[in-house]
C-alpha cells in the first residue's frame, strides 16, 4: 500500500542553510514529550495512539448504529460545532458525490446535513422547513450539552422529530455522543433512552475525528470507517519509526519558515472536495498554536477558483506567507476533453487529454509562479482520495500539530481564548433576558 509523501525542496531558497536540520533536537524533544506524556496538556493525549487501539467490536457497534439510522432515515442531521463536526464533514464532503445535496436518499444512505454550528435564525428555520415531512434523525454531539449553538439546535430538532415521528421512533433515531457520566446531553440521553457513545475525556474536540464524534456520522454516510482507521493506524506506525519521518520534517520546515518571517500558512487544494479538510486543518492548527501572541496563522484557498480572487495577493502581496499544497495523484473518475470542429475557445490543443492533466498543469504552473514570486511551497502528495489515505492525512496533521506546538513553546491541547469568548457570550445572553 502506498503512503502520502512530503516534498519541501521549494522552501530551501527561503530559509537559512541548515535551518531545518537545526530543529532536529527540538523536534525529538517535542516528540519524546508527546510519547512520554511529560509536556503541557498531557491529559489530552488520548488521540496519540487512538488509531491502533480501536477494536473491531467498537467498529461493529458504530456500524450497527449507523445501519439503524440508514434504515429509518431519509435525512440525518449532525448537530455539533468545531471539532464536534468538522472532521466528519471533512470526510463526508471529500468522499461524497459533489452533487449529493441535490439528491434524495440513494442506495441506502441518507442525506447528511449539519446544524448546531451557528446561531443564524434563517439557517435554522430553513433547516426545519426542509425537514418538515421527512423521516429524519439526529446525531447530537456535545460533551457538555450546553454549548449554545448545538444545544439550541438540538432543542428544536428533538421537538420536531418527536412531533413528526412520535416518541418511540424518535428514541430510535436520536443518538447522543457525549460525556460518559455528566452533562446535560448525558442526562437527556439516559432519561430518554437514546443510543449513546462516549467522547473520551483525554481527547480534545479538534483531535476527535477518530472517536465516535467523527466515525458515526461518516459510517451513516456510507463510508468505510475501518479503512479510515487503518490509514491512521498505519501512519501512526510510520511516524514512530525514525527521526526523519514526514511529521518531523513538516514540523521543522513550518517552524523554520516561521522563524524566517513567514507568519501565515495557506493550505492549498486543486480539488473542491478538499474544502472541508482545509476547514478541519484550520481549526486543528489555529486552536492549537495560536496562543501567547505566537503561532502561524492558518488560511486556506480552493484553486483554481481562488486564483481568480486571492491569486493576485498571493503572487504579489506582502511576503509573509507560504503555501502547503495537498495534491491528489490520481482522481477517482476519468473524463477527457472533446474535440470541437469550430474551436472558438482555442482549446483543441487539449483534445483527448484527461481533465486531470489540465488540472495538474495548473497546479504546477501556479506553484512555479508563486515560488518565483517569493512564496515558499510545501507539497503533500496523496495517492488517491479515499478513506485510507484521508486517515493517513488526518493522523499526519495531528502528530505534526502536537510536535509543532511544543516546539513553539505553547500548550497545543487547550483553548483559553475560546473559553473567554464563550464566557462573555453566555454572560451577555443572561443579561439580555434579566
Amino acid at each position: 500500500m502506498k503512503s502520502i509523501s512530503l516534498h519541501i525542496e521549494k522552501t530551501f531558497d527561503f530559509i537559512k542553510e541548515g535551518a531545518i536540520e537545526g530543529f532536529k533536537a527540538q523536534i525529538k524533544a517535542a516528540n519524546d514529550a508527546l510519547e512520554n506524556g511529560t509536556g503541557k496538556g498531557n491529559d489530552f493525549l488520548g488521540w496519540l495512539h487512538l488509531p491502533s487501539s480501536i477494536s473491531k467490536s467498537e467498529i461493529d457497534e458504530l456500524n450497527a448504529t449507523a445501519k439503524v439510522l440508514r434504515d429509518n432515515c431519509e435525512v440525518v442531521v449532525v448537530a455539533g460545532i468545531g471539532g464536534s463536526y468538522l472532521g466528519a464533514r471533512a470526510v463526508i464532503e471529500a468522499l461524497n458525490n459533489s452533487f449529493s445535496w441535490l439528491q434524495e436518499k440513494k442506495e441506502g444512505n441518507p442525506v447528511i446535513v449539519f446544524a448546531g454550528n451557528n446561531i443564524s435564525e434563517d439557517y435554522i428555520s430553513e433547516l426545519t422547513e426542509y425537514l418538515a415531512g421527512k423521516k429524519f434523525g439526529v446525531i447530537n454531539i456535545s460533551k457538555s450539552g450546553t454549548t449554545t449553538e448545538t444545544a439550541l439546535a438540538f432543542r428544536l430538532l428533538k421537538k420536531q422529530c418527536e412531533d413528526q415521528r412520535g416518541k418511540e421512533m424518535a428514541r430510535k433515531v436520536l443518538v447522543a455522543i457525549t460525556d460518559a457520566k455528566k452533562g446535560a446531553a448525558r442526562i437527556t440521553a439516559d432519561k430518554e433512552g437514546y443510543k449513546s457513545f462516549i467522547i473520551p475525556d483525554n481527547v480534545g474536540g479538534r483531535f476527535s475525528v477518530l472517536t465516535p464524534v467523527g466515525l458515526l456520522p461518516i459510517a451513516v454516510a456510507g463510508f468505510d470507517i475501518a479503512q479510515l482507521i487503518k490509514g491512521a493506524a498505519d501512519m501512526e506506525k510510520e511516524l514512530s519509526k525514525d527521526e526523519n519521518n514526514i511529521a518531523y520534517i513538516y514540523a521543522a520546515t513550518r517552524n523554520a519558515l516561521y522563524q524566517s518571517g513567514k507568519k501565515t500558512e495557506i493550505l492549498v487544494n486543486f480539488h473542491p472536495k478538499l474544502h472541508f479538510i482545509a476547514e478541519w486543518w484550520k481549526q486543528l492548527f489555529g486552536e492549537s498554536e495560536g496562543k501567547e501572541n505566537k503561532g502561524i496563522f492558518p488560511a486556506a484557498v480552493d484553486f483554481t477558483t481562488d486564483l481568480h480572487s486571492m491569486g493576485q495577493w498571493i503572487q504579489e502581496g506582502e511576503r509573509s506567507i507560504y503555501e502547503t499544497v495537498i495534491s491528489i495523484e490520481t482522481p477517482n473518475r476519468e473524463l477527457h476533453v472533446p474535440s470541437d470542429k469550430e474551436n472558438l475557445d482555442g482549446l483543441n490543443f487539449l483534445a483527448g487529454k484527461r481533465i486531470d492533466e489540465v488540472n495538474k498543469m495548473a497546479e504546477l504552473g501556479t506553484q512555479l509562479a508563486h515560488v518565483d514570486g517569493g512564496v515558499p511551497n510545501i507539497k503533500i502528495s496523496v495517492p488517491q482520495l479515499n478513506e485510507y489515505y484521508i486517515g493517513q492525512l488526518f493522523y499526519f496533521f495531528e502528530k505534526t500539530c502536537g510536535i509543532s506546538g511544543y516546539v513553539l513553546g505553547v500548550n497545543p491541547f487547550n483553548q483559553p481564548g475560546v473559553e473567554a469568548y464563550k464566557k462573555n457570550m453566555f454572560a451577555l445572553q443572561i443579561k439580555s433576558v434579566v
